[in-house]
Parts: structure tokens; C-alpha cells; sequence
């Protein structure tokens, strides 16, 4: 297999939406990725990260306090947004933050210097855009630049970060889906439909896992409506232990819950007909 790049970024410029902050609920997860504590010499990569550069600094600074040595670096197609990503770098006063961000033009295909893998490849509302028969393409042709051990982290949020799901994905194929909301001021978990992954939004649905999964949460949500004057945390904690009860193979434990997070493993929500293809 070839480190070498294509001259041309392969994928379409995006609108470019970001925002402080947008971001913090997938950066915390990846933070406590054992793939991640465990790398040798950990280098994050932020694919499309918009007009500005402020997730990918975002992103160094949570990941830096777990593991001071992490690379990051940020992945954009347009040449003006990487400009004036590196006017801000510059413009850092953190010597630590210079040596350790840059920012490059690239897509999908992570032209990383030959012979570098990512650890992590945070995709965030870069797939949003495209066709569903698109992702599994660009999933493989990242995952290509992905150490063995590495993850692709495939997501949306809306513009704010309240409410945000994402799909890990593995060089042997998709691992999870995670659906993170704030949950002060929270109507029902099922809000997190229209910010799902490109590979699942289109298929909520009846009949389809992923509605199933949705119908199950906002029941469970209901049912723990009497602990609300405990908090939204507690009643959250409670919706998830009954989505656990009733039979859902929920991932991790009330550290988790608590931060709003419930995590499936992908064979619970994969779309019908789903198949990983073989490397070809």
C-alpha cells in the first residue's frame, strides 16, 4: 500500500460552520479512548475542521492534559481556511501549542507525511453533506491513513454541540454509535435523529435498528420521568439503565451516562443490508 497522496484533496469544500465549544462532547470522548492512552507517540488528526481553526486547538488542549505528547494535526481542502488557520497558530502564545498543531490542506484521503499514522481521525459534519453511498468510500479511504490500532470518529452535532452522535470506526469496520445531548432543558433523546451520522439518518425509519434504538430511549425517558426532580443527570441515569433492562447491550457505565453519553455497539443499530467491504 502507498503513503503517497494525490496531488488533489479528494472530497467538497464544506460550509465551513464552527463554533467555541461545538465539539466538546466528542473531544471528552476521545479523550478517555484506551487507543488513544495507550499510542506510543499519539498523533489526532481533525478532518475539515472549517473556517477557523478553534476545534483543532480545542481539540490539542483536552487531548494535551491526558497526554502532553499528542500531535495534532488539522485537515481542510480550501487553501484560505489553512491560511488563516496558521495565522492563528502563529499568533499562539503557547510555544507547546506552536511545536505541537499544524495545519495542512488535505480530504479524505490524509495526506500525513509517509510512513505517519493517525491515531485518531476526527471527522465531524464533514459526511453530513454527502450522498449515503459516499460513506463507506471515504470511511475506507481515511481508515487508510489510520494506524492498525487507530480509530476514524465519524459524526454530527448541531451548531451549538447540545446535541451530537458519532460512529467509531476501526480498519476492520465499525465498532459503535454514540449519541451524546445536553440534558438540562432535554424534551426527549429521540431529538438526536436529525444530527445521526449520514450512515444511519436516512434509515430512521421503522423496521430499521437505529429507529428502534430511538423509540426505546424516548420510552425509557418517559419512564423515568418521576426522578426529574432529582435533576436531569439522575433521570438520564435511570433512562439508560432501563434501555440496558429491556435488553439493549449499552456500552459502559454511569461515568458515562452521567455526561449525557449512551453508547451501542454497532450491530445493534446497523442498517439493514449493511455489509463492510473486503480492501480491495
Amino acid at each position: 500500500m502507498r503513503d503517497r497522496a494525490p496531488s488533489t484533496p479528494i472530497g467538497s469544500v464544506t460550509r465551513g460552520t464552527t463554533n467555541t465549544n461545538r465539539l466538546r462532547r466528542v473531544d471528552r470522548w476521545i479523550t478517555a479512548l484506551p487507543e488513544l492512552r495507550r499510542a506510543t507517540a499519539p498523533l489526532v488528526v481533525d478532518l475539515g475542521y472549517g473556517a477557523s481553526g478553534v476545534t483543532t486547538f480545542e481539540l490539542y488542549g483536552r487531548l494535551a492534559r491526558m497526554r502532553p505528547d499528542v500531535r495534532v494535526v488539522g485537515f481542510e481542502i480550501e487553501r484560505g481556511r489553512v491560511d488563516t488557520a496558521r495565522r492563528q497558530l502563529e499568533a499562539q502564545e503557547d510555544e507547546r501549542i506552536r511545536s505541537a498543531v499544524r495545519f495542512e490542506v488535505g480530504g479524505f484521503e490524509v495526506p500525513l507525511p509517509p510512513g505517519d499514522r493517525a491515531t485518531v481521525v476526527r471527522a465531524f459534519n464533514v459526511l453530513r453533506q454527502y450522498d449515503e453511498a459516499d460513506v463507506l468510500p471515504a470511511w475506507r479511504t481515511m481508515l487508510r491513513r489510520v494506524d492498525a490500532d487507530g480509530l476514524l470518529i465519524d459524526g454530527t452535532c448541531n451548531e451549538v454541540g447540545r446535541v451530537a452522535a458519532w460512529v467509531d470506526v476501526s480498519p476492520a469496520g465499525p465498532r459503535s454509535l454514540t449519541i451524546a445531548l445536553r440534558l438540562s432543558r432535554l424534551d426527549r433523546p429521540s431529538v438526536a435523529a436529525e444530527r445521526l451520522p449520514k450512515v444511519l439518518i436516512h434509515r430512521n425509519v421503522p423496521g430499521e435498528p437505529v429507529h428502534d434504538l430511538l423509540v426505546a430511549l424516548d420510552r425509557a425517558w418517559q419512564l423515568a420521568a418521576p426522578l426529574a426532580s432529582y435533576g436531569p443527570t439522575q433521570r438520564w441515569i435511570a433512562c439508560v439503565q432501563q434501555l440496558r433492562d429491556a435488553g439493549w447491550p449499552v456500552i459502559g457505565g454511569r461515568s458515562r451516562w452521567r455526561l449525557g453519553e449512551v453508547t451501542v455497539p454497532w450491530a445493534s443499530v446497523q442498517p439493514r443490508g449493511f455489509a463492510w467491504p473486503e480492501e480491495g
